[in-house]
């Protein structure tokens, strides 16, 4: 099946509004209490840190993010249970009542190459329009981007091979299975055994049969002749329920010899899925290669990650397609993304006021400001250099010389001459004044998308152990009002040296 380039309903049919942390209603509360606190503010969603020590991560769930901001309305039962709480005044309830997001929300495009520290998503709107949007966007957000970060590492590691997404029975519930899926093939898997997501999304599906199947038959011999009857023109055999090369390989060349090919018709392939995976694999290759079995392919599954499939690749095994599920389904080896939603500045009568979070641990110290992003190219290879934080309003001008600076770090720095490089400007308008202005792309447009982004990645940023550090920097503008505001509060004594 070919996936299919078609628009759809993102919204979810579900009201999710009160997927929400409590706190962004009570704080809510506060602001309505107080319209002088109720100020235009931009927050920026980010992430300090790419999953399994990798060099970057892909960006993905903006779909879902614009689904949620298009339907966020309080319906009379929401209203109701939150008046239960004994939290809130019947004015601000009334309030949510009537609540329509009317902010402006930039982001990336879904697919994007993206690095720690950068903001991904801004939002600029009313304070309680920006907090009431925190959980849902990094629900959104960071579940998929773990997923697709996940998966093109898997495919990286299958060297070319085909990759199918067995995850759905390992996820976190429903949602976290199609979803997963979508993120899966945007990361670079080719189909998936979800079958609502080949639905949802037009992703390609992919199954032949389980061990059950060939248990239920008298003999695994009428388990594959069964199979092969019915799908002649697809048919994959498992070959493991009893035992792989004493009778499963066998039994499938008998399907092929007898029945398959008498009718102009071949067995397109055999999976295995216990054992000694690249042991398996190398005997089975010769066995279909001595009966003039060359075009059958040999499919493997068995708990796979890229480290399992980098292994087997360097052992010489003879596998065609890998089956990932359940370490891919979940990253499980990297669960959590990271992801954060900050304050960044307030507005007040038209100026622009930065804001910083500062701590101990500076990494977890913030880049203040009304900010865009920019990301540098070079004009010869079109390779990607570094990405540069800016102030908001101040454009990079790539026909002036550039040097951009190391966040914490104003020695580290890099300049770019005229000429030798060329910007683009990575932050989208997606709402504006609560109107959708995006032109939503199909999921294959955002995988092609994707495709291209990591085409202009240099291979060291992909390697899986100790990947070269990818430039996120600041402009000296900008560098300079963090420094500035660091010093400020310095001198009023809220902070002493050991902060930063």
């Amino acid at each position: 099946m070919e996936s299919l380039d078609y628009k759809y309903d993102f919204r979810d049919e579900r009201n999710l509004s009160l997927v929400m942390d409590f706190y962004e209603l009570t704080m809510s509360q506060c602001y309505f209490n107080d319209p002088k606190a109720n100020k235009e503010v931009t927050f920026d969603l980010f992430f300090r840190r790419n999953p399994d020590g990798g060099a970057f991560s892909i960006f993905c769930g903006l779909e879902q993010m614009i689904g949620y901001i298009q339907n966020l309305h309080f319906k009379d039962e929401d209203i109701e249970y939150l008046k239960s709480t004994h939290k809130f005044t019947d004015e601000f309830l009334d309030y949510l009542r009537h609540f329509i997001f009317t902010g402006d929300v930039y982001a990336v495009k879904e697919g994007t190459v993206v690095f720690p520290n950068e903001p991904l998503v801004r939002v600029k709107a009313k304070m309680i329009d920006a907090q009431l949007l925190e959980t849902a966007l990094l629900l959104a957000i960071n579940h998929q981007t773990l997923i697709a970060t996940k998966a093109h590492r898997v495919k990286l590691a299958a060297q070319g091979r085909n990759v199918m997404e067995f995850g759905a029975r390992r996820a976190h519930n429903f949602d976290a299975a199609y979803y997963g899926s979508r993120a899966c093939y945007i990361g670079g898997v080719d189909s998936t055994a979800t079958v609502f997501a080949g639905q949802k999304f037009g992703i390609p599906v992919v199954g032949t049969m389980a061990h059950s199947f060939v248990q239920s038959y008298d003999s695994e011999y009428e388990a594959f002749l069964s199979y092969a009857e019915n799908y002649p023109d697809s048919c994959i055999v498992l070959l493991d329920t009893y035992d792989t090369l004493g009778s499963g390989i066998k039994n499938a060349i008998r399907v092929e010899k007898e029945y398959l090919a008498p009718r102009g018709y071949h067995l397109q392939g055999v999976r295995i899925d216990s054992g000694d995976i690249a042991y398996l694999s190398q005997q089975i290759r010769k066995i279909l290669d001595e009966n003039d079995m060359s075009f059958c392919k040999i499919v493997a599954s068995n708990s796979f990650d890229e480290n399992i499939i980098k292994s087997l690749i360097d052992q010489g095994a003879k596998i065609d397609s890998f089956g990932v599920g359940e370490n891919l389904i979940v990253s499980k080896s990297t669960p959590v993304f990271g992801g954060v939603y900050k304050l960044s500045s307030v507005i007040e009568n038209g100026t622009i006021i930065p804001k910083i979070k500062l701590s101990e641990n500076i990494e977890k110290m913030t880049n203040p400001g009304f900010k865009d992003l920019y990301r540098i190219y070079d004009s010869e290879t079109h390779m990607m250099r570094a990405d540069v934080m800016s102030v908001y309003g101040h454009p990079i001008n790539d026909k002036e010389d550039l040097t951009i600076y190391h966040p914490n770090n104003r020695w580290q720095n890099k300049t770019f001459h005229a000429g030798e490089y060329y910007v683009e400007d990575l932050l989208q308008p997606i709402f504006i004044n609560g109107q959708l202005v995006y032109d939503v792309p199909t999921i294959q447009e955002v995988r092609d998308y994707c495709t291209d982004q990591l085409d202009h990645l240099w291979p060291q940023y992909k390697r899986f152990e100790y990947p070269h550090v990818y430039k996120v920097s600041l402009t000296e503008e900008l560098l300079g009002i963090k420094t500035q505001l660091i010093e400020k509060l310095r001198k009023k004594g809220i902070l002493n040296n050991s902060v930063v």
